[in-house]
């Protein structure tokens, strides 16, 4: 995706790489300028509808994931400032820790200078509690700030469905107006021609 939204003639053209919808007022005048009939049209906005959908899957597993990962940034971070805050009191800390899913045990934790925190990728390193609150902090406040950006992009991208349902729900209304309009003139050109 890119980083950026590009304008055009006044109007957002994309936002991160997800294509601005077209808010169609004159469907006739937008199949011709588009060289579409109607089922073309129709069939377009349909598969850029499917598009959205897949877009909007992506984001919201991301959202998922960045939810997940901010109160688990601020429990470490909590956890740092409590061993901190412990040290050269000569009060251990006692405190139950997750050997496997499930299985807990218990801890005595002396005074320390330093924690191991997971990096991911089955990657731990060792860091010095002001380093790791740092560190943690850094994390935190780039996982809000893209937890940010992920709702912004979904309240976008729920806006570029809405415009093209209602532009699918326009271009298919004026398609039934058409035919009824041909179909009217058909019978009464018919009627015209059929002698009582």
């Amino acid at each position: 995706m890119a980083s950026s939204s590009s304008k055009s003639g006044g109007g957002v053209t994309e936002r991160r790489g997800i294509p601005a919808a077209q808010f169609v007022e004159d469907v006739e005048t937008y199949l011709s300028q588009a060289g579409l009939d109607v089922t073309s049209a129709l069939s377009f906005l349909q598969e850029r509808l499917q598009q959205y959908k897949l877009v909007e899957m992506k984001l919201l597993a991301q959202q998922r994931d960045l939810q997940g990962k901010i109160p688990d940034i601020e429990k470490c971070l909590d956890v740092v400032a409590t061993l901190q805050a412990k040290k050269g009191t000569g009060e251990a800390l006692i405190a139950d820790f997750e050997v496997s899913e499930g299985i807990y045990s218990k801890a005595r934790i002396e005074d320390t200078d330093s924690v191991c925190l997971w990096l991911g990728a089955n990657v731990m390193l060792e860091y010095s509690c002001e380093e790791a609150t740092s560190l943690l902090k850094k994390n935190l406040d780039n996982a809000k700030a893209s937890l940010e950006v992920l709702v912004t992009d979904l309240q976008f991208l729920r806006d570029q469905v809405t415009i093209t349902q209602v532009t699918v729900a326009r271009v298919y209304n004026w398609d039934v107006h058409q035919r009824r309009t041909r179909q009217a003139a058909a019978a009464a050109a018919a009627a015209v021609t059929t002698p009582a």
